[in-house]
């Protein structure tokens, strides 16, 4: 099922539990009843009930927002670092050179073609990927500058494989869910008891009442699925793409 079915789903099964439990109740108390005016405490509760919950559907927001930018920017630095190393090269004879072109192409193809769907999947990055790298690493590293060209090159070629290394370890803890367990209990549970606080205020069931309930429900719905979405930043729907590889490496056969 597609996440965004999923929503809609999500979306209007709140709306239909929010007037299906008003019509119930009115159903059950009669229509007749005279519905008294709601407590100005009740009203207080409510409100503040609601700016409380506010407060944290922001700064969960504001969370995973910004953790799916700091995943954004760790890969395009780990792309654009691979691709200097892979310009850079040119300063050494061309065995040499064609040997680190081809490890640089060698890790970016396993990281998009391969690694991109494992991570998504388990969570995490792959022995494979790390060793791709540290082969790269250690064939700049070990091989000594033959010129003054060459010695020039080597500390700024071996600062691009290092700020690589160090994005592609960013970009493995920032994958899988981030969120603790602890914080989607209390945002499901400020959202019940949100919505809930919705029947203190004795709610008839005119159209225009219904309508504010199930669109105010359906908003929370919204917002609880665009929290739970951007918290994997690489695994969902609107989650960070391997372009930057495929823009900095057009003659290698990514996957877009």
């Amino acid at each position: 099922m597609s996440e965004w079915v999923a929503l809609v789903i999500a979306m209007a099964a709140a709306c239909a539990v929010v007037v299906a439990v008003v019509l119930l109740r009115h159903r059950r108390v009669g229509t007749e009843k005279k519905v008294d005016e709601t407590p100005d405490v009740i009203e207080y509760i409510t409100m503040m009930i609601g700016v409380v919950y506010a407060i944290v559907l922001g700064l969960a927001i504001a969370g995973v927002w910004e953790a799916r930018g700091a995943a954004q920017d760790d890969l395009f630095r780990e792309a654009q670092s691979l691709r200097e190393v892979s310009d850079r090269a040119v300063v050494y004879p061309a065995e040499f050179r064609d040997q680190v072109r081809a490890d640089v192409d060698g890790y970016v193809t396993y990281v998009v073609n391969v690694e991109w769907d494992y991570m998504a999947k388990h969570g995490e990055i792959t022995d494979k990927g790390t060793e791709l790298l540290e082969k790269l690493q250690n064939d700049v590293a070990t091989r000594s500058p033959a010129s003054d060209l060459e010695s020039q090159a080597y500390q700024p070629i071996m600062d691009r494989i290092s700020q690589a290394s160090d994005a592609r370890n960013q970009r493995g803890q920032n994958a899988g869910p981030g969120m603790p367990g602890v914080v989607w209990f209390g945002l499901l549970g400020g959202a019940v008891v949100t919505i809930g606080m919705l029947f203190a205020l004795q709610i008839r069931r005119t159209p225009r009442e219904l309508i504010l309930a199930a669109c105010f429900s359906a908003l929370i719905a919204f917002l609880l699925f665009m929290i739970w979405d951007f918290d994997d930043p690489f695994a969902r729907s609107v989650s960070v793409t391997t372009q930057p590889f495929v823009d900095l490496f057009p003659s290698l056969n990514l996957k877009s």
